[in-house]
C-alpha cells in the first residue's frame, strides 16, 4: 500500500467523519377505522417530543384510542381516550420544545402533527392533534433577544420593557410543538374532520360514531413495513 494511496484514503475518510450526524427519519403508520395515515416524525426538529411519542407507540398506548375531538376548520385530536371516553393514564409530561422546533421550520401548517397540552406549556404527554388548516396562531412566539426584550407585538398585544422571565413564562406565547407531518393519507384526515360530532360527558366535538385509532406503529420508510 503506497503512501500516495494512504493519503488519498485519509482525505476521503476524515471529511466524512467530520460531518455532523443527523437524526434518522422515523415514519409511523396510524391505522384508523376510517383508513391509514402515514407520517414522518421530525426527530431533527423536536427530538425530545419525538422520543416521547415513539415510546408511546412502542408501548402500544395509542392502540384502541380514538380521535375524541374533531373541529372541521381547525384540527382533529386523539391519543388519550378510549371509545367510551375514558381517559388513559399517561406517563409524566415532557418539556415544551415548540420554539426550538419552530426555529428549525416546524410550523402548525395543514397536515402537521403537534402535541396537545393544557395551559401549562410543559404538560404534553400522549395526546396529539393533526392540523387540518394552516393554524399560524398556534405557533410559538420567538422571544427577541435582550433583557428586557425590545418592544414587539403578538396577536394584537404590544409587549414593551417587560422582564424576560415574565415573557418566557407567559402561556399564550409558548404555542404548540410540531413534531411531524403526514406524508400519505391526508384524504383520510379530510374524511375524519367531516364526521358528525356531539357533546359527550362534558366533552365537546366528540364524533358520534367513534373514529378508532386501531394501531400506531413504526414502519420502514423505504419498504412501508
Amino acid at each position: 500500500m503506497t503512501l500516495r494511496f494512504l493519503a488519498l484514503l485519509f482525505a476521503l475518510i476524515v471529511p466524512a467523519l467530520a460531518m455532523p450526524l443527523r437524526a434518522q427519519a422515523q415514519t409511523i403508520e396510524i391505522k384508523t377505522s376510517m383508513g391509514v395515515i402515514t407520517a414522518e416524525l421530525y426527530g431533527d426538529k423536536a427530538p425530545k417530543t419525538v422520543a416521547n411519542f415513539v415510546q408511546y407507540v412502542k408501548a402500544g398506548f395509542f392502540n384502541g384510542t380514538v380521535f375524541h375531538r374533531v373541529i372541521p376548520d381547525f384540527m382533529i385530536q386523539g391519543g388519550g381516550f378510549t371509545p367510551d371516553m375514558k381517559q388513559k393514564e399517561p406517563r409524566p409530561p415532557i418539556q415544551h420544545e415548540g420554539r426550538e422546533a419552530l426555529a428549525k421550520g416546524a410550523k402548525n401548517d395543514v397536515g402537521t402533527l403537534a402535541m396537545a397540552r393544557t395551559n401549562d406549556p410543559h404538560s404534553a404527554t400522549a395526546q396529539f392533534f393533526i392540523n387540518v388548516k394552516d393554524n399560524d396562531f398556534l405557533n410559538p412566539t420567538l422571544i427577541p433577544p435582550g433583557d428586557p426584550v425590545p418592544r414587539f407585538e403578538y396577536q394584537g398585544r404590544v409587549y414593551e420593557n417587560t422582564p424576560r422571565a415574565n415573557l418566557v413564562n407567559a402561556p399564550q406565547l409558548w404555542g404548540y410543538t410540531v413534531f411531524g407531518k403526514i406524508t400519505k393519507g391526508m384524504d383520510i384526515v379530510e374524511k375524519i374532520k367531516q364526521v358528525p360530532t356531539a357533546t359527550v360527558g362534558g366533552h365537546q366535538n366528540v364524533p358520534v360514531t367513534p373514529v378508532v385509532i386501531e394501531s400506531v406503529k413504526l414502519v420502514d420508510a423505504g419498504t412501508g413495513k
